[in-house]
């Protein structure tokens, strides 16, 4: 489909939008010229905002979600509500909304019908997840010995998808590139949501376009899981810095988290009894971190912090090198498990 053909279809289906925000946000309900949801993916709330007529400063169709900064259009929002992945299945679906008889506007508690596609991002993240391919000899894998990152036990939750669909916001065209599918899990393991992550074809760096990463499903308290956690662990806002801590001290279980307001939430496994918080050198960090303390506090869990020397663990581990980073952990460590875990790493 061309960049012509998409603005299009979304353009039509802008001109029904509250039609169109009926019928894959049921969730939501008409507040003045805008349709207000939680987010794309139907979930009840009241942070997103889907324009029903335009205006001067946009579009009708288009949305934002004021709590995570996306944007999109309603080929978007179908996506999402119905937990597509391929855009040619989007298409579809849009050309036979769009054929559809408007019916009467209904209440906007109506539950959606019976008949549309299988909604729920949980869904469409298994199903991306169990499409993919494990890491081993791809670009996931050149990609990340690139960022340092050579200790790659552990890390079943990583995924590797060759033509993973990515589309802009700005109706451009749909595009393919390999991708990093990291599966995000909750305490039983089971999988929640999934983090993608679009990288050149070589796996020198992340894709050249303009939103290399971007989460699906559910997210919060959950995490991308290495190993499995006993009473010592360590949780982190990113894949690379958790896997870069994860290169110093090798045996301890860990999580990452995807952002600092995930962090914060965190879910603590029973069995944890000391907390490793790997943090970032920001702002949002502190903030991420001082959340997880005082929680893991209040649930009898000691909460040590590691800090890293530059911007964040990667950029430790880059920069540094190996034997400054495995150092810099050290020092930062419980003494028991200074003992434990370095004679293993050993």
């Amino acid at each position: 489909m061309t960049r012509l053909d998409a603005s299009d279809l979304a353009n039509r289906l802008g001109r029904e939008a509250e039609a169109v925000c009926r019928h894959y946000l049921g969730s939501g309900h008409r507040q003045g010229n805008y349709w207000q949801v939680g987010d794309a993916r139907n979930t009840p709330g009241r942070s997103m905002f889907v324009r029903l007529k335009a205006t001067a400063k946009g579009p009708a169709g288009k949305w934002t979600d004021a709590a995570t900064g996306e944007h999109g259009d309603l080929l978007d929002v179908i996506r999402e509500s119905c937990g597509l992945i391929d855009f040619a299945d989007v298409v579809l679906e849009a050309r036979t909304f769009l054929s559809l008889p408007r019916p009467e506007p209904a209440p906007a508690t109506k539950n959606r019908p019976s008949t549309s596609a299988p909604s729920g991002s949980a869904e469409a993240a298994r199903r991306l997840f169990a499409m993919s391919q494990s890491i081993g000899g791809t670009s996931v894998e050149a990609y990340l010995r690139n960022r340092g990152i050579t200790a790659l036990h552990g890390t079943g939750n990583l995924h590797f998808h060759p033509r993973c669909y990515y589309r802009p916001d700005d109706h451009g065209p749909t595009e393919t590139w390999p991708a990093m599918i990291a599966a995000v899990t909750d305490l039983r393991g089971t999988i929640t949501g999934a983090h993608r992550t679009w990288l050149a074809p070589d796996g020198s760096g992340k894709a050249p376009i303009d939103t290399p990463r971007k989460a699906m499903g559910d997210l919060l308290g959950h995490a991308v899981r290495f190993g499995i956690a006993t009473e010592v662990m360590a949780a982190g806002e990113g894949i690379e810095s958790v896997l870069s801590t994860r290169q110093a001290i090798p045996h301890m279980a860990m999580a990452a988290a995807l952002s600092a307001a995930h962090l914060a939430a965190f879910l603590f496994p029973e069995p944890l009894r000391r907390l490793y918080i790997v943090r970032d050198n920001d702002p949002a960090g502190d903030s991420a971190r001082d959340s997880l303390v005082e929680r893991a506090n209040t649930a009898g869990i000691e909460a040590i912090v590691l800090s890293p020397v530059l911007e964040d663990f990667n950029e430790d581990l880059r920069r540094l090198g190996i034997d400054a980073l495995r150092a810099n952990l050290r020092v930062q460590l419980a003494p028991a498990d200074v003992a434990r875990f370095w004679l293993e790493a050993g």
